[in-house]
């Protein structure tokens, strides 16, 4: 990347609420329970560390991401809530409302992360007519997208009571009296059709929430393009993610010139840190969050992970198969062994602050603009990189930016 790009950009972090329970292992029943008080406790750790936002997951176990970006909202004062929208299991215009809701009564913190899969077995369980079209999901979500942009645009007008059209003379009442016609053209879309675009209250950020959108299929990619702010992808070693990163490139440079407009996109990657003293301490308390995992768990891991239409699942797969004759190491402090039995994001990043530290420089190099991390448990691994790693991070990135300014 070159360095004018690098000096202007501004690297965010982010943590991870563990909404489904914590502990100290994975693979087996969490030893902390995800109640308010501990999820509080978690989020103003992440805080209080620096970080900016906290992801907070959907899907099977994981208590609902919007009651719990609520309610941690209430005990923070500057953390954002990454909360997930399903496309196709709710409706586009009541999630645009939602988050019109959750953006005022948090002051402008909110931030959508977009989920058009999961595992399949979730989404048949959740009763999605494409729990298996995944291509098509991502057709809908680019619809599905678009209606709640449309309905947020709507929501920016004044809004006067919903019984002053009579004496509005026929003007649509939901926008300060502008004519119905020019802000309720019909949306007719193969998933989605309205007759007119739906209002909802104002959004605090202009000219909306940022959406999250991850995926690494190239369907992922086109949605992203076309409506995400940060591009999400999971851990890979550093190779892999410059891969990724040109390709979506690709992709965006062509979308420009098909539209002629310009279109900014930020990078982000999700991973799990692990900072001790030393190295050696690193890597044995690495290896002991796994030690618990049963050989039947690891088995029914396997199956299910086969079992995925998920690109990017698919590639971690690829990346654990790769690396078990190395113990699952994939680079210098970069390792794959919560893959085993984790979903998701599992690479590790493993060593002291400043191998940590480093490893992350090197990503944002590529072009990593957004960081979200975790760590097991993840109130006291919030604590740690906070206090030993994300200062060396910044500090090191400070320099480097006034080195490109030179």
């Amino acid at each position: 990347m070159a360095n004018e790009e690098r000096e202007a950009r501004e690297i965010e972090f982010g943590w991870f609420l563990p909404t489904a329970g914590d502990g100290k292992y994975v693979g087996v029943e969490p030893e902390r329970p995800a109640t308010l008080d501990y999820l509080t406790e978690v989020a103003q750790a992440a805080e209080n560390a620096g970080f900016e936002f906290v992801l907070i997951p959907t899907g099977g176990p994981c208590l609902d991401a919007w009651v719990v970006g609520s309610a941690v909202m209430s005990w923070t004062k500057t953390l954002r809530p990454l909360v997930a929208v399903r496309p196709g299991l709710t409706a586009p215009v009541l999630s645009a409302r939602m988050g019109a809701a959750l953006d005022q009564l948090s002051g402008g913190r909110a931030m959508i992360n977009v989920v058009t899969g999961s595992s399949v077995q979730d989404l048949e369980e959740l009763g999605d007519p494409l729990a298996r079209s995944h291509d098509e999901r991502y057709e809908r979500a680019d619809e599905y997208l678009e209606v709640m942009k449309r309905t947020w645009a709507n929501g920016d007008k004044p809004q006067a009571s919903e019984f002053a059209a009579a004496a509005d003379n026929g003007r649509n009442p939901h926008n300060g009296g502008e004519s119905a016609t020019a802000l309720s053209e019909p949306f007719r879309g193969k998933h989605y059709s309205f007759e007119r675009t739906s209002s909802s209250p104002r959004t605090v950020q202009k000219p909306h929430p940022p959406f999250y959108l991850g995926g690494s299929s190239e369907a992922a990619k086109k949605v992203a393009v076309r409506h995400a702010d940060t591009f999400l992808m999971w851990g890979e070693p550093h190779a892999w993610i410059e891969e990724q990163i040109a390709e979506i490139e690709s992709l965006r440079r062509a979308y420009e010139e098909e539209t002629g407009r310009p279109r900014e996109l930020r990078y982000g990657m999700r991973a799990q840190v692990l900072v001790r003293d030393t190295e050696e301490e690193a890597w044995a308390a690495a290896r002991e969050i796994i030690s618990q995992v049963s050989p039947e768990a690891i088995e029914r891991a396997e199956k299910e992970f086969a079992a995925t239409d998920a690109t990017n699942q698919r590639r971690q797969n690829e990346l654990r198969e790769q690396s078990k004759a190395e113990q699952f190491v994939v680079g210098p402090n970069l390792w794959t062994g919560l893959s085993v039995v984790r979903s998701g994001g599992a690479i590790l990043i493993v060593g002291t602050a400043d191998q940590v530290s480093q490893r992350l420089i090197e990503y944002a190099e590529l072009g990593v603009s957004t960081f979200i991390l975790s760590g097991y448990p993840h109130l006291e691994e919030a604590e740690i990189f906070g206090r030993e790693a994300l200062p060396l991070f910044r500090e090191k990135w400070a320099h480097m930016q006034k080195d490109a300014g030179r």
